[in-house]
């Protein structure tokens, strides 16, 4: 089992990145700051138009260490990685199966039954623990819908028909994510999903941590070999990290959303961490975006147990099992490749 590693984020503005000896160092106007050892290392993350120098990149590539540079509200810029993991028969293999929708869908529909399986269990989750502060019969309902989604998704046998399954349950579940949220109602209220930019304090959170999970997944990917652009549900397009966005469809509701959830019903964050500019785009300030890189650090260091392999692990580690289950299948070592399924 793969042992998990730490990720740096450097949030710092107008940081610069360097290599000393084994050590990736961050400096600011010529002062250093901090210096970490690449040892401790299996990803770094730089908010901003942070630089970094080409000895520093040819050490994260050398190493395996994924260097991701994003800007201050979390959007994708550039990605440095270093040569292919894994074999090339591997890699063929995944093209072969992209670029054939058929086989492509019966890989898409376990990945978006596991979406639907695990948003339903984030709702039951609640009805459990909250049955005295929630609207029992609301949730009851999408819990329901969701569940009837989930049956109708086992006869889909084209991407169309999964995307149109998927689109559905999504809005039930969304329907309810609002009630999930019990403290500072005042502040953090979720109507819809919104992004590009994000219109309210929720919404910026969930965009950001959605950010944060595709880097560990697309990571994870890349560390058992295979490409995290070319996908089975997301189709390809020139920068997206399409195999990346797939596999985290099963992570969304049940690690990222719930992650959310526990920052604001635990007021990790608070209303005066957010941002309103002219055009409505709301942004986290510099504070609370530390918080909850720090908190989603102590997430993933979490325990929980594979409920297909039966094995405790952290939390950080289930996109690599997962990845490394989708290698299996397209070796043809597994049947069919299993999605994860919390409950």
């Amino acid at each position: 089992m793969r042992i998990l590693g730490n990720t740096l984020y450097v949030i710092t503005p107008d940081a610069y990145l360097s290599l000393d000896g084994e050590n990736v160092v961050i400096q600011k106007g010529g002062d250093e700051l901090r210096r970490i050892p690449l040892h401790n290392l299996d990803g770094i993350v730089a908010f901003g138009y942070t630089g970094a120098s080409p000895a520093l990149m040819g050490a994260c590539a050398e190493r395996g260490i994924a260097l991701t540079f994003l800007t201050m509200h979390g959007r994708f810029l550039a990605r440095v990685c270093g040569s292919e993991q894994g074999n090339i028969l591997l890699r063929k293999e995944q093209y072969r199966v992209s670029d054939n929708e058929k086989r492509s869908a019966a890989i898409a529909k376990n990945m978006i039954t596991g979406k639907l399986f695990n948003s339903r269990w984030v709702i039951e989750r609640a009805i459990r623990d909250y049955a005295m502060r929630l609207d029992f019969k609301k949730l009851r309902h999408a819990s329901d819908s969701i569940a009837k989604s989930l049956k109708m998704l086992q006869s889909a046998v084209s991407l169309e028909e999964i995307r149109g399954i998927e689109g559905k349950a999504a809005v039930s579940y969304f329907s309810v994510l609002d009630d999930l949220i019990l403290t500072q109602k005042e502040s953090f209220s979720f109507h819809e999903r919104n992004r590009r930019p994000p219109m309210d304090n929720v919404n910026a959170l969930i965009s950001f941590v959605y950010t944060l999970l595709m880097h560990d997944t697309a990571s994870a990917l890349e560390s058992v070999g295979l490409d995290p652009y070319a996908g089975f549900l997301h189709r390809d397009r020139p920068g997206r990290l399409s195999l990346a966005l797939d596999l985290m469809e099963e992570f969304r509701s049940v690690l990222a959303d719930r992650f959310v959830l526990t920052l604001i019903n635990t007021r990790r964050v608070a209303a005066k961490g957010f941002l309103k500019k002219e055009d409505g785009a709301v942004l986290m300030d510099d504070n609370t975006r530390k918080a909850v890189l720090t908190a989603w650090q102590k997430k993933k260091q979490e325990k929980i147990t594979h409920p297909m392999l039966g094995e405790k692990m952290e939390w950080g580690l289930v996109p690599y099992v997962q990845a490394l289950l989708l290698a299996r299948f397209l070796r043809g070592d597994l049947n069919a490749y299993p999605p994860f399924l919390w409950k």
